[in-house]
């Protein structure tokens, strides 16, 4: 049964502070309207405001009656909206800020339930999808309840989203709507919205508000992201302008939030007077605090400074409350030097971290919005110079949105800064109602649409490229960092709805097994052609990998066929690839196998992976020396169907000789190590022959595919090799070959799942557990098993529950009070509780008082003799910039004397002391050896 037909024009600013909703009759285009939300206020005082905060509150098991819980959605007593930031401000860690942040932090499961961040275990917590879907799903119950016979679900409904939000937050998005109940819905990006609410506003006036004006630029700042957009205009005689989007900026998590987040800091030195700092709970209220006093201060006959209280908790909620000002002069000195101050047009971002870091998200290094300005403007300098035909490349006009810009004083500082930059002065279209602009603006969009009047043109807003194996540099050694390269699949400006296929670039594909598509996109002025290869540089931004798999239902298992690459812009905002089959005579003569289908136009979707992002970087390069067919046979000769015809002795020498014909092992590169993979994996069955083939075979493995992702198709190979798993080693007295099996699993634990994991750590977990190892029998099998090599292997599995971690510390610290234990058991240590995981979300690190605990055991060790245990402290004192996992200063500071004091490497000492990176060193004794050349960890965590 097809929905009822629309009857309204519904815009959605799902805003990370607050959420707005307009909308217009359909056939009445003149009246659109803002829809007043019905809300909790206060606990049982229901309300219709203009705007919903974007917020949820988790209350207390007892707080709050049923009679008080208007509005709870299923399965959750959560208040949602006005009353959850009242709420939020008085109470410790219950309250969900920001989830539209959430949904473009690289390094969590957007699916897992980590919101509020840092809250303690006995407080609900929820996804940032659910949280974002609460809001709309609240939405969709008080639009329900005012027109019953016109459900949100069946409107024709525009959601916006940042400019600079890649295809996952995008898509992210989308599935919060559909959670919502919202299955057709279009995205729009935010400064389009703003600009069809101005055209709305100033319809019949636009040729003349317009006359003047080549090159506008949107800058939109909202909660927590500064969103950039550039539209040329151009005349077309005494009709309006023709604008056309041209440029859009990159995304920036930097906004109101981290205004907010620096008054925070202040006052929390204010309340502090040299202790120790707050909690994350009391700062999570203290910066909430800070966000209406914020907004109270910047406002029109504001006073001149209010008193900012903090609760104390239980029976001190009164007696343990402490107080400090804030000024007007205070928020304006750190919003205008801060965050606005008047830097130059060639004042470049600092990369370098700042002090705005806070609640697990990964804001901007950089605070100085008019340095991302800058930087944006410099970018697109080709793209502003012709639409200025040649006279400049500031823009001529700047259109201003987001609730920081209803100062007056923060927006004449975005005018002197650009006036200085430019010159002559920028012209200010005005916006009066810049908290609700967007949602009005969405609701232009959609009428424009509906009449086939879209009045911004512009296409995709980036240039799109698959990254592809190019024979550049085919003489150059194995040891040179590959030069990467990607063909253009998708031009920046190509058309919405047009569909461009890469004719030139063919694959053929096998049923049942996955292929991965490496995407990387760009929004620079350069013009790029469909088809077109070009040098990907760090100025392109990764998107998420898309994978496609064949399967066994629309085709014959082992078959393979040829196929092209379709991608759309769509019309509902998003990136579409498709798998188009090409069937045509040429195919036909070289195909091998019996091709999938008969029908040319068979598709099939490619969808992207919306999950963390991997923490390793690979390089795109499939050049193997002139020896690889040399290094094969090697390995087929010892693995393959005749090894028993060959020298027994040529097992033993199997690693060695790779090396001579390959060099050093430690100098193989990615691309030579999944390659050797391959080949040793085809011998997997010829593993057992005896001792020596299973050691080497196990050692060789492990090395090739180690640390388990980072490269295309690392998941399907970990598939293949955890099937060997249960079947566990053949020569089960070998020492050596136990060492070799705990360590393959060790180097490729970042590919392991967490049900893997899980089984992992239970068939080693009694070996560790001092408990279960007084057993003599479990004694005994420790130490025939390798006992190292387990806990070795048990320190790395990152992805285990929070509470299996602790055990596993416990377990360990327990054992380093026996005289016979193994130094690198504090290796161990260090490492479940590194306040960085490798590959591991940030989310699941062990809590601080937990670390903290451990730490005071540490101190008492002589790291001077120890400096596994010397390392393993500045593991668990290492600084994240999140206060959540960060450990408190005083003991910090203890951590950084023993450092200095026993002469460890300065490296450690300023990792302990501010957040900085693992040197290449570090990051191999980190890791338990170094990885492969050409790998590099992404760090995008909360403090890169």
């Amino acid at each position: 049964m097809q929905n009822p037909s629309p009857q309204y024009h519904v815009g959605i600013d799902l805003g990370t502070t607050h959420t707005a909703v307009a909308y217009a009759k359909i056939g009445n285009p003149q009246d659109i309207q803002l829809f007043q939300i019905e809300q909790l206020t206060a606990p049982g005082q229901v309300e219709a405001k203009p705007l919903l905060p974007s917020a949820r509150y988790h209350p207390a098991e007892n707080e709050l009656s049923e009679a008080e819980l208007v509005f709870s959605q299923s399965g959750t007593r959560a208040v949602i909206g006005e009353a959850a930031r009242l709420l939020g401000a008085k109470s410790k860690g219950r309250l969900v800020a920001s989830a539209k942040s959430w949904l473009s932090h690289p390094t969590v499961d957007h699916h897992a339930k980590i919101l509020p961040w840092g809250s303690d275990e006995s407080i609900e917590k929820v996804s940032p999808i659910d949280a974002s879907a609460s809001y709309l799903r609240h939405i969709c119950t008080v639009w329900g309840i005012r027109n019953p016979s016109a459900p949100l679900e069946n409107q024709d409904i525009v959601i916006t989203v940042p400019a600079s939000f890649d295809e996952a937050a995008r898509s992210l998005t989308l599935e919060a709507a559909n959670r919502a109940g919202l299955h057709s819905v279009r995205l729009l990006e935010e400064p389009q919205a703003v600009c069809y609410d101005w055209l709305r506003r100033n319809s019949g006036n636009i040729h003349d508000a317009l006359e003047n004006i080549q090159l506008l630029l949107i800058c939109d700042v909202g909660g927590g992201t500064t969103d950039l957009t550039l539209i040329k205009v151009e005349k077309q005689g005494q009709t309006d302008p023709k604008l056309t989007r041209i440029a859009v900026g990159d995304h920036i998590l930097l906004g109101g939030d981290n205004i907010d987040l620096a008054l925070a800091h202040l006052v929390e030195s204010r309340l502090q007077s040299g202790q120790s700092r707050l909690s994350t709970a009391d700062f999570s209220q203290l910066n909430e605090q800070c966000r209406t006093t914020k907004e109270h201060l910047l406002a029109e006959n504001a006073p001149g400074q209010v008193t900012i209280t903090l609760l104390g908790g239980g029976s001190k909620l009164i007696g343990g409350s402490r107080s400090a000002i804030l000024t007007q002069d205070d928020v304006k000195r750190i919003a205008l030097d801060g965050f606005f101050p008047l830097t130059q047009l060639d004042d470049t971002p600092d990369r370098k971290r700042s002090g705005v870091v806070e609640f697990g998200l990964p804001y901007a290094a950089e605070p100085a919005i008019s340095k991302h300005i800058a930087a944006f403007l410099n970018l697109h300098k080709q793209a502003a110079l012709e639409a200025l035909q040649g006279t400049g490349t500031v823009p001529d006009a700047i259109l201003l949105n987001g609730g920081l810009f209803r100062s007056q004083t923060i927006t004449q500082r975005i005018l002197d800064l650009c006036n200085a930059w430019s010159p002559k002065p920028l012209v200010l279209l005005e916006n009066d109602y810049p908290d609700i602009s967007v949602a009005y603006g969405a609701v232009g969009y959609a009428i424009a649409r509906h009449d086939k009047k879209l009045k911004i043109g512009g296409g995709a807003a980036r240039s799109y490229f698959l990254l592809i194996d190019t024979n550049v540099s085919a003489q150059a050694p194995i040891t040179k960092s590959p030069t990467k390269y990607g063909v253009c699949v998708l031009p920046k400006g190509s058309a919405e709805g047009k569909e461009i296929i890469l004719h030139d670039r063919r694959f053929a594909l096998r049923t049942g097994t996955p292929v991965r598509f490496d995407l990387v996109s760009y929004s620079g002025d350069q013009p790029f052609k469909p088809g077109g290869i070009t040098e990907i540089s760090d100025d392109f931004h990764a998107l998420p990998p898309l994978v496609v798999v064949f399967d066994t239902e629309t085709a014959h298992q082992d078959t393979e066929t040829v196929v092209q690459l379709g991608v759309t812009q769509t019309d509902l905002g998003t990136l579409k690839i498709q798998c188009i089959a090409v069937n045509d005579a040429a195919n036909q003569e070289t195909a091998t196998h019996q091709t999938i289908g008969d029908n040319p136009q068979q598709r099939w979707d490619v969808e992207f992976q919306i999950r963390k992002q991997d923490t390793i970087r690979t390089p795109v390069n499939t050049e193997l020396p002139p020896q690889f067919n040399a290094a094969i046979e090697l390995i087929q000769a010892v693995f393959g169907t005749k090894s028993k015809q060959i020298n027994p002795n040529a097992v033993k020498s199997l690693r060695s000789d790779l090396e001579r014909l390959l060099g050093d092992r430690s100098l193989w590169d990615s691309s030579l190590l999944r390659a050797l993979f391959a080949v040793l994996w085809e011998g997997h069955k010829y593993r057992r022959r005896s001792e020596h083939h299973e050691r080497v075979w196990l050692s060789l493995i492990g090395f090739c595919l180690r640390p388990g992702f980072g490269c295309p198709l690392d998941d399907w190979r970990i598939q293949h090799l955890w099937q060997l798993y249960p079947q566990g080693i053949q020569f089960i007295n070998s020492n050596q070959n136990w060492s070799e099996w705990w360590t393959l699993w060790r180097r490729i634990a970042g590919g392991l799942d967490v049900v893997t994991q899980e089984r992992v750590f239970a068939d080693i977990a009694n070996y560790i557990n001092p408990a279960a190892s007084r057993q003599p029998n479990i004694a005994k099998q420790a130490k025939q098993r390798s006992y190292d090599d387990m806990v070795m292997l048990a320190a790395v599995l990152e992805r285990l529950p929070i509470a299996k971690k602790i055990g596993l510390g416990e377990w360990l610290i327990k054992r380093l009070g026996k005289a016979n234990e193994s130094q690198q058991t504090w290796w161990a240590v260090g490492r479940v509780g590194a306040r960085i995981p490798f590959y591991g979300n940030s989310h699941d690190v062990i809590p601080t008082a937990t670390i903290e605990k451990w730490l005071d055991l540490l101190l008492v060790q002589d790291w001077k003799k120890n400096r596994q245990a010397a390392f393993a402290a500045m593991l668990l004192s290492r600084k994240s910039g999140d206060r959540v996992r960060d450990i408190d200063e005083p003991l910090s500071m203890k951590i950084i004397d023993k450092l200095k004091i026993s002469k460890t490497p300065y490296a450690w000492l300023e990792m302990v002391e501010h957040y900085k990176k693992l040197d290449e060193k570090d990051e191999a004794q980190f890791y338990g050896e170094a990885l492969p050349p050409g790998l590099k960890l992404i760090h995008t965590n909360s403090a890169y």
